[in-house]
């Protein structure tokens, strides 16, 4: 049969995890109960910051920003997930795909120049303390969220621009559980080459320069922290960064397992699982890690708290 090439197809099919078709409802449940406990806990913390003026600092102002991307990455996907495995609706429109690629993208470049303020954050804190309100406020801050929206926003934009010159074949089945760059130009009868030297370009500049001074940054700060005499000292210290270390070193591991797989035969399903574990435990967990051992935020539940029932 001729394989007809196509510029803009009318959908793309992606599989989601037809491996398993019999643990579609049960994968639905836990999807679902994932999707919601993320957009709740992400919402929450949101309204928390908000609505608390001791936690209108720096450090909250970044969370808040980490909370709004985290909504937007797990609606970005998980609905479409979820009508997979309930409807078994596999098709979505070319618009839908590019929205994905468009959102997804965002996200990740997001997420990596947010946690790269987030180490500067902690950086002036520890290592210049007197020196932390000139060097970090909240217009500094303000600042540093426009830029990496900015970045998220231009690099997303450059690769939707590459990808809707792509010519494809009229077999555009995805083997994933969203659209993606690299499913794309899997798909792609256009010459790649130049494709691939554009995307490792933007791939250095809004993810190996960021992720490269989050690690620098952290060494200086650890490093800063070990010379503490007092062991009060070094906890108190440590105790202001811990979180954002987990949340750091939990982000990098699943984002290197993701692009650094070996190939082997079960390296589909496992890409899947991995994709999975980005789109929803980084969401799930960010508001319980910043959370579970927070005074200020705890705090600032109390208070909110106590708000709501004094008005009811």
């Amino acid at each position: 049969m001729e394989e007809r090439n196509i510029t803009w197809p009318s959908e793309f099919i992606l599989l989601g995890f037809y491996e398993w078709p019999h643990l579609q409802p049960i994968l639905f449940v836990i999807f679902l109960l994932i999707y919601f406990i993320a957009l709740i806990g992400n919402l929450f913390l949101t309204v928390v910051i908000f609505s608390s003026s001791n936690l209108h600092t720096p450090m909250y102002f970044f969370l808040c920003n980490l909370s709004i991307l985290d909504i937007i990455q797990t609606s970005n996907v998980m609905p479409k997930i979820l009508d997979i495995c309930l409807t078994k609706n596999q098709s979505i429109s070319y618009l839908g795909c590019l929205t994905q690629v468009f959102l997804f993208v965002t996200c990740v470049v997001v997420q990596t120049f947010l946690l790269a303020a987030m180490a500067y954050d902690r950086y002036v804190a520890i290592c210049c303390p007197l020196r932390y309100t000139y060097l970090m406020n909240m217009t500094i801050s303000l600042h540093l969220a426009i830029i990496s929206w900015g970045f998220g926003f231009v690099g997303s934009v450059v690769l939707i621009g590459f990808i809707s010159h792509f010519t494809f074949t009229r077999f555009n089945i995805i083997n994933s559980l969203l659209c993606d760059q690299e499913s794309l130009l899997k798909l792609t009868t256009s010459n790649i080459r130049e494709i691939k030297m554009a995307a490792l370009i933007l791939i250095f500049i809004f993810g190996f320069i960021p992720l490269a001074f989050i690690i620098v940054t952290y060494v200086f700060v650890i490093y800063n922290i070990l010379k503490i005499h007092s062991n009060r000292g070094k906890r108190k210290a440590f105790s202001t960064c811990s979180s954002q270390l987990t949340v750091i070193i939990l982000y990098l591991g699943i984002l290197l397992k993701m692009y650094l797989r070996p190939n082997s035969g079960n390296s589909v399903v496992e890409g899947k699982i991995v994709s999975m574990m980005y789109i929803t435990c980084i969401p799930t967990l960010n508001p319980v890690i910043y959370s579970l051992r927070n005074k200020d935020v705890h705090m600032a539940v109390k208070k909110l708290r106590s708000t709501i029932h004094g008005r009811l």
